[in-house]
């Protein structure tokens, strides 16, 4: 089956509503923005065009890819979903268009601004984060949600991560970035995957209780996580690598106990937990890496492209349907999409080892990544700028 808007609603689609709720204008802008940005990069490494960077080109591939898109795709998801957790009114109209600004002239700045001051460009670069932060922040604090604070939390690190990396340019601030934006996929992850396919089951007559969480476990990944990162970034190489194969096996303990497998018939639930198994397999190859030796670029491919880009794409299909009040039913090309992303991770990490000579691994996972965005962009697009079908804000 195939949800796509009515004739009615095609028409009423409009730029304004973009601006009616963060995740419509943010998800729609990070899509954009990663189809322009990866193949922009391709031709960059390849000598086929030199664009006037602000930053060197591998950091600022690097930098975009963490800050720019995973960013957007935070400030989407955290404060469409914070004003549901806490009651409170949504950010949107102006007060939104502003701060879809500041994230928009980091973007050009940093991609254009290679003659303008360094000072300038890194400062509306780093002021997104923060206004994310406070607009959650006050939403929690209205509300006395105090277990949301650990967003907050991992947030913050993932700034400072994000302020040692465009100071020093030093790859290990966005190596502490990819564990932190691991450390969000953990509890992020860790609260809707379980719970989407508890209700899944429960919907369907099957065993709902063999999904299990335990709140210690949760706790102790998170903090695990937020221990390697001091470590890779202080240099503890034999400490980072322990503290890697215990959050790994940590996450992957956690991800067994939600049972993905039951839900495999159901490619909105199964690409989540598919995704989430990225986590253990790029610590797991962190480990090989301080260990072993094996290729830096293997596992940061396997949290940024594997983890992170992966899981991205399927909470957005999900969350775009689910909050524009249409039926939890993908639109057509969209499993493909989750394929396509899957693949696109896996082709990237088996280039890293060499297992696939590098211009074909490195084409051939950029286009099934702008495939797979590509077909979030065609099918979604209409949706994102359409009303609810049942006249509600959202």
């Amino acid at each position: 089956m195939q949800a796509t808007p009515s004739s009615a609603q095609a028409h009423s689609a409009s730029v304004g509503q973009l601006f009616d709720y963060p995740f419509r204008i943010f998800f729609l802008s990070m899509t954009v923005m990663t189809l322009l940005v990866i193949p922009l990069w391709v031709l960059q490494v390849t000598g086929v065009i030199s664009l006037p960077l602000a930053m060197p080109g591998l950091f600022w591939h690097q930098h975009e890819m963490l800050f720019g898109f995973l960013s957007a795709a935070i400030a989407g998801f955290l404060l469409t979903a914070i004003c549901v957790w806490t009651q409170t009114e949504r950010t949107h109209g102006l007060r939104l268009a502003l701060l879809w600004g500041v994230w928009l002239a980091g973007r050009l700045l940093l991609m254009l601004g290679a003659d303008l001051p360094y000072w300038l460009v890194q400062g509306f670069n780093l002021a997104f984060l923060p206004l994310v932060i406070l607009d959650a922040g006050w939403r929690i604090w209205h509300a006395k949600q105090w277990r949301q604070l650990m967003i907050l939390l991992v947030l913050s690190l993932l700034w400072l991560m994000q302020i040692g990396f465009v100071v020093s340019l030093d790859m290990a601030f966005s190596h502490g970035a990819l564990i932190m934006a691991m450390a969000l996929i953990s509890i992020i992850g860790g609260r809707i995957t379980p719970a989407f396919t508890t209700g899944w089951l429960r919907q369907r007559g099957l065993d709902a209780n063999a999904v299990k969480t335990f709140p210690a476990l949760d706790t102790a990944t998170l903090f695990s996580m937020i221990l390697l990162t001091a470590s890779l970034i202080t240099g503890w190489q034999t400490v980072t690598g322990v503290l890697a194969i215990v959050a790994g096996t940590l996450m992957l303990v956690r991800l067994a106990n939600w049972k993905g497998w039951l839900v495999r018939k159901e490619p909105l639930l199964w690409v989540l937990h598919l995704s989430i198994l990225w986590v253990p397999i790029a610590l797991y190859l962190l480990a090989g890496t301080l260990f072993a030796g094996w290729p830096s670029n293997a596992w940061s491919h396997a949290a940024g492209t594997g983890a992170i880009g992966c899981l991205i794409l399927g909470v957005i299909a999900r969350v775009t349907l689910g909050h524009t009040g249409r039926p939890l039913v993908l639109p057509k090309g969209m499993v493909m999409a989750f394929v396509a992303i899957q693949l696109a991770a896996l082709i990237r990490v088996l280039t890293a080892f060499d297992i696939i000579p590098w211009h074909p691994g490195i084409g051939s996972s950029s286009l099934l990544w702008v495939f797979a965005y590509g077909m979030f962009l065609v099918r979604y697009t209409k949706i994102l700028a359409s009303p609810r079908p049942d006249g509600r804000a959202g």
